[in-house]
């Protein structure tokens, strides 16, 4: 099963999408549900910044346990994850996707692209 909102692109975009998984995750393991709210806030933050308008946000139980967050939005830039300056405000997200995620990965497609990830349990985690 797989269920998905649309949000704006702002800070308030990306609150209410972090508030749209945490109730879709509700009842699911606290270090599971937490890990996925930490990746869908850098993700979603990511898609406002560098989209701008919108965004969509999909999730989705997978094997194991596990949880699969797609964010879609209509910027054909793609992420690169970088090194970033000790004082830098910004630039981490995709490094904590990269290190928190059992893995992750970006589809373009004509009108945009989509970011994904997937966290499982730490028990099923290869």
């Amino acid at each position: 099963m797989e269920l998905s909102a649309s949000f704006r692109g702002s800070p308030t975009g990306v609150r209410a999408a972090r508030h749209f998984v945490q109730d879709v995750l509700t009842g699911t393991d606290d270090c599971l549900r937490n890990t996925v709210l930490l990746l869908t806030s850098e993700v979603a933050t990511n898609a406002m910044l560098h989209a701008g308008r919108k965004f969509d946000v999909s999730v989705e139980y997978i094997e194991n346990g596990g949880v699969r967050v797609s964010v879609t939005d209509d910027s054909t830039q793609m992420p690169q994850p970088r090194v970033t300056p000790v004082d830098a405000i910004t630039g981490r997200g995709l490094s904590l996707v990269e290190a928190l995620a059992s893995a992750w990965g970006v589809t373009g497609h004509r009108n945009g692209k989509v970011v994904w990830f997937e966290v499982r349990p730490v028990s099923t985690r290869p």
